[in-house]
């Protein structure tokens, strides 16, 4: 009878042990707010990589956050020197253009209430705000399934994210779309947490710095041919019905009129480098497009890509539509 306690002893000692090593949903959820969301501020570098197109497009991301609500968000396209940024500071959210001499100035609460997948505090919130969350625990790292909170991708609506077990750090987020396919994927390659950068700092001068060097290589990129974009989206009841292409003291801009249930216009031309690197208003909130930051109000969206500014305009769409629609656009023909 003594032995058979013994070793009831020990069987309870091992189960106990084996209880406490695996931790629970909740907990993990709990350390990943407090850790991610709690800091004081933080750095990181990421590798993105955009599946939408017809090639997947590489790009090189790097984060600066400060609390309470200081961002800079570089994004640079791999194997090019073209950099765009978005940048908030105490006198609001700017998209900066360093290549163009271009920086546009927003009224906006950019990042609030949107999935940044790059922006871990807006991760966190993700992952503490699905009610249907669902954790799998693997070898070395947690995986989230996660909703995605940002209703301006409507396409995009799941989110995979990895945590380490040991850091209790990010390792890699992807998102997917209503199939199940990866149409986003973000490695983070370093994560330092408690950084913190002085409100200066932020300045929005302090990003065009480089802008001679950068507008040499856009000049580069617009002296290319300039070749139409078309959406690759398959709507049943929207047509493209029109092309025309108009020449106007020597720049060529392409109008596309599609018609039908989401009847829009696309224009575009070659991008125009300013003279000036005086911040211009800009109407409606940044839209993350994932490779270019645009401006999105009720019945437009226009951004800028590859030297191109791209215009799109309707009053049939609401602006997660247009969105997608943006999202979508790419060289060649149509699908």
């Amino acid at each position: 009878m003594h032995f058979r306690k013994v070793i009831f002893m020990i069987g309870c000692c091992i189960f106990l042990l084996a209880a406490c090593g695996k931790a629970s949903q909740e907990d993990v959820v709990q350390k990943i707010g407090e850790k991610w969301g709690d800091t004081k501020g933080y750095e990181l570098t990421a590798s993105m990589e955009i599946k939408t197109g017809k090639e997947p497009r590489a790009y090189d991301v790097k984060v600066w956050h400060t609390k309470p609500d200081f961002y800079k968000v570089e994004v640079t396209a791999e194997n090019e020197d073209i950099t765009q940024m978005i940048v908030r500071n105490e006198e609001g959210v700017f998209v900066v253009t360093p290549a163009l001499s271009k920086t546009y100035k927003f009224q906006s609460d950019w990042p609030k209430q949107n999935s940044q997948a790059y922006l871990i505090g807006a991760l966190a919130e993700d992952i503490q705000a699905d009610k249907g969350l669902q954790m799998e625990n693997v070898e070395d790292a947690y995986v989230f399934t996660a909703a995605m909170r940002n209703t301006d991708k409507t396409g995009m609506t799941t989110q995979l994210v990895t945590v380490d077990k040991k850091s209790m750090l990010p390792k890699s987020v992807a998102i997917l779309n209503d199939a199940g396919e990866e149409q986003i994927t973000i490695k983070f390659n370093d994560v330092k947490l408690g950084v913190t950068h002085k409100a200066e700092e932020y300045a929005v001068e302090k990003f065009q710095e480089n802008k001679e060097k950068e507008a040499a290589s856009a000049d580069i990129k617009n002296s290319e041919a300039f070749q139409t974009h078309y959406p690759i989206l398959q709507w049943d009841h929207t047509k493209l019905v029109d092309s025309q292409t108009i020449r106007e003291d020597g720049v060529e801009r392409v109008i596309l009129t599609f018609e039908g249930e989401k009847a829009f216009t696309l224009m575009q031309q070659p991008a125009m480098t300013m003279a000036s690197t005086v911040p211009v208003f800009a109407p409606g909130d940044p839209a993350d497009l994932g490779f270019a930051i645009g401006a999105v109000t009720d019945n437009s969206i226009s951004w800028e890509r590859d030297g191109i500014s791209f215009f799109i305009a309707s009053s049939k769409m609401t602006r997660e539509e247009l969105i997608e629609v943006a999202a979508s656009v790419t060289s060649g023909g149509m699908k």
